[in-house]
């Protein structure tokens, strides 16, 4: 790794820009948009996947190794990324930092505590949690109904134990009982807000804005009437900073926030991108999971709030995973099987046409992430769809080879960006009525015949109409194993129905999320998790993160 300061000074940045966190770690001041905002912006490539399986897709590592090869290319490049959070990575997934030779570095810095921005949501979050209980304890002037604080408790943890809990027992001293739980700190509304803010006044309204609670005559209860905004805008004085880092072959890196895609907007900040987009010509971003998660997010939410356009979508396949999509078992996807390919392409369609027909005129590039055990006749059969779809291919081997193995899908993009001019537009008008939203989501994103609302979420959105909350775009809370809202359906269904069974408004953010399927906004571990292979060594090498 090389100094931080040596890597910001690649993009224009000085010391005088920079909070140090160590040698290789810094948090850029918030000044640097301000000074450079009327700058020209660089071309955004946003980089997203096919329906995520387990036999994994590689888009972190793919968006690292692109920003690597047009580094090589002599191209002045940025990465954004979100930061990980602890949960998966002591879970299921394990670190998301990028693998192999396209990684971000610090890589154990990155995987763990980093420069603690998640902790002060944690603790900017639990603090609102604490006002609220400690204000109905000590009067309730504002009549808050105990039985509707919608505004629940955060960690950064899966601990499927802490879904649903009572607190306030033990006595009238120790608080007023009731239901709760926890969530995991990505699904907290402030981890949104972080990540949408466009400053710190516009951080703190939108932390005054988010609804905690209903009255016991029906009248949302804001966080701004507890007053408690401006200790958590203190809390967050640093985690609303980018923080600079660097991917393995030096080039410059944004990891900043981190909201999930299946339960929240699933994309870095928007102080990280709009910066990066004045310090450098090229910027390279993805979204959580699939283009019917963290991209379409990105183009419904982020893009209106923050007036950033992508200029090219990077959509990242791998052979493996469109043979599970054809049904074949985890075990077996690196076997040959022509049958199963050509029915997972399937998958592979429904998301190239999600990007280029339902967005505008948004240029797309598929990028094979290629294996070891991948053949000639499999990569060339999706090259053959991928041309029937009128979409160019690149083969991506950023794992094995780093930027060098990138050079193939960076030239792609470029010459992509040149022959073909992005005419980006959301899929629709957030003033059109929630269900209207809702089905546009269902049907022309996800291929569903309709929407069923259970009486919970009929009886929500008739609270928010009249709440006057419905103008908002929509976040869904769905599924990431499946486009459709059931994990267990590969592929591209057609003949069912979205089930909506929850409502609920996060005004802070600015959207309103529906929850499907049985989406939770708080993991459990496996059977094994991930932390069962960490450790660390006497000498102080880390193992086990990857």
């Amino acid at each position: 790794m090389r100094p931080i300061k040596e890597i910001a000074a690649k993009v224009g940045l000085t010391e005088d820009d920079l909070e140090y966190y160590g040698k290789y770690k810094a948090k850029v001041s918030l000044d640097v948009y301000e000074r450079l905002k009327d700058r020209p912006s660089g071309k955004l490539i946003f980089t997203t996947a096919i329906t995520a399986t387990p036999a994994g897709e590689g888009k972190t590592t793919t968006a690292v190794g692109l920003t690597q090869a047009l580094g090589k290319l002599g191209k002045k490049v940025m990465l954004c990324l979100r930061e990980p959070a602890l949960g998966p990575t002591f879970g299921v997934k394990g670190g998301a930092a990028g693998g192999g030779y396209s990684q971000v570095v610090p890589m154990e810095d990155i995987n763990l505590h980093f420069t603690g921005d998640f902790h002060a949501v944690t603790s900017a979050h639990n603090l609102l949690s604490a006002m609220i209980d400690n204000h109905i304890v000590k009067g309730n002037a504002l009549d808050i109904d105990v039985t509707r604080v919608t505004f629940r408790r955060v960690m950064d943890m899966n601990d499927r134990s802490l879904r649903r809990i009572v607190v306030g027992l033990g006595g009238k001293a120790d608080g007023i009982p009731r239901e709760t739980g926890f969530d995991i700190t990505v699904a907290s509304e402030i981890m949104a807000i972080l990540c949408l803010a466009t400053g710190m006044e516009d951080l703190k309204k939108r932390l005054g804005e988010m609804v905690v609670a209903y009255t016991r005559t029906n009248k949302p209860v804001f966080a701004r009437e507890l007053k408690a905004v401006g200790a958590m805008a203190v809390l967050l004085k640093d985690a609303v900073k980018p923080n600079l880092v660097q991917t393995l072959e030096g080039q410059p890196a944004f990891v900043h926030g981190g909201p999930f895609a299946n339960i929240a907007h699933g994309n870095n900040s928007i102080l990280a991108t709009r910066t990066a987009l004045k310090l450098a010509d090229y910027v390279v971003t993805e979204g959580g999971f699939a283009s019917d998660l963290g991209a379409e997010k990105f183009f419904d939410i982020v893009s209106p709030a923050s007036g950033m356009k992508p200029d090219v979508v990077v959509l990242v396949t791998t052979i493996r995973a469109l043979n599970m999509h054809g049904g074949v078992p985890k075990a077996q996807v690196s076997e040959k099987n022509l049958k199963a390919l050509e029915a997972g392409l399937a998958n592979l369609g429904a998301h190239i046409h999600n990007l280029t027909q339902n967005f505008g005129t948004l240029p797309c590039v598929v990028a094979i992430n290629k294996f070891p055990t991948d053949r000639p006749e499999e990569i060339k059969m999706v090259e053959d769809y991928c041309a029937k779809m009128g979409v160019r291919t690149a083969l991506s081997e950023v794992v094995v080879k780093g930027g060098d193995g990138g050079i193939e899908l960076a030239n792609a993009v470029l010459e992509t960006l040149e022959s073909k001019k992005s005419n980006f537009k959301p899929l629709y008008d957030p003033k059109l009525p929630i269900k209207d939203k809702i089905e546009i989501l269902a049907t022309r994103v996800y291929g569903a015949d309709g929407v069923v609302y259970t009486p919970e979420a009929e009886k929500n959105i008739e609270t928010l109409n009249k709440l006057g909350f419905d103008k908002l775009p929509i976040c869904m809370a769905k599924t990431q194993h499946s486009i459709t809202d059931n994990p267990d359906l590969k592929g591209a269904p057609r003949g069912w129905s979205l089930t909506v069974r929850q409502v609920k408004v996060s005004a802070g953010a600015g959207f309103i999320v529906a929850l499907t399927g049985e989406i939770m906004t708080m993991p459990g571990l496996s059977k094994e998790p991930a932390a069962e292979k960490v450790d660390i060594f006497p000498d102080g090498k880390i193992v086990g993160l990857f």
